[in-house]
């Protein structure tokens, strides 16, 4: 004799079933308050890291200071031509300083909050971008600053007139720092930038590769503007644009063809 509780419905087992990659849903005020306690954990690690810094803002700019510190002319210093300059900008050199520092814990904080919103697939090709952009970042400001900054500076000392003394403002030289820094440090992101367009279907590596003269050109026209206007720094910024290009183009065609191979399915029997 037979149960009769122990017949069931087929159907409400296979509707019961959870799906594999289930994206979690919220509403949008929990979304802002989301949103709001990742800035907040952010904003706290920046200060945490600049209130362990501030000690020692003379010693850092000091150290920012250095590349151009090391090409001027025997004698000469830099200037404040503002009176609360010589108080104001090494703690502002300090702040930037510790926001370079605390990048992947703030890189870290967004991600936390874009992370639901993702199939398993989508995170598991996102976080090595993550990570390798992070990477990339730091290699920019690091190549600004132990390669651009020396041969730049030199140049510039090189060519100024006889009569006139190189004497840069604190202020200035942080403000044009910062845009070095920041042109090297996002010309760096163009293999991520590159794995993204053909991954999302936007490009092929076969159409990149039909681009590369006009790539080469545009690295040029980019380290005009971003860059003084100088030979020196633009071919030093245009040159690894577009070695980092052709490296994008590598990185996709590997990250393509191994998800390609996963999505085929085997067609040896199990």
């Amino acid at each position: 004799m037979t149960d009769p509780n122990s017949n069931q419905d087929p159907v409400s087992e296979d509707s019961s079933a959870e799906p594999e990659d289930q994206l979690e849903e919220g509403s949008l005020i929990s979304h802002l308050i989301e949103l709001r306690s990742r800035m907040v954990k952010a904003c706290v690690a920046v200060l945490a890291v600049f209130i362990c810094l501030v000690p020692f803002a003379q010693q850092i700019f000091s150290l920012v200071a250095d590349p151009l510190i090391d090409q001027l002319p025997e004698g000469s210093s830099m200037i404040a031509t503002q009176v609360a300059s010589p108080f104001l900008t090494p703690f502002k050199t300090t702040l930037f300083v510790a926001l370079f520092f605390a990048m992947p814990v703030v890189i870290y904080q967004i991600w936390s909050f874009v992370a639901p919103g993702l199939y398993r697939k989508e995170k598991s090709f996102a976080i090595p971008l993550v990570a390798s952009s992070i990477v990339l970042f730091y290699l920019g400001i690091a190549f600004a600053y132990f390669v651009v900054f020396p041969l730049m500076f030199a140049f510039f000392n090189s060519v100024t007139p006889d009569g006139v003394q190189m004497m840069t403002d604190i202020s200035s030289y942080l403000d044009f720092i910062l845009t070095i820094f920041f042109a090297f440090g996002l010309a760096f992101e163009v293999p991520i930038a590159t794995v993204m367009l053909v991954s999302t279907g936007m490009t092929t590596t076969t159409s990149l590769k039909k681009k590369r003269p006009y790539v080469f050109l545009g690295a040029f026209v980019v380290g005009m503007f971003l860059t003084p206007p100088d030979v020196i720094s633009q071919t030093l910024l245009a040159v690894p644009i577009y070695v980092l290009f052709e490296a994008g183009i590598i990185m996709s065609r590997l990250m393509l063809n191994k998800k390609t191979e996963q999505d085929i399915p085997s067609d040896k029997p199990a």
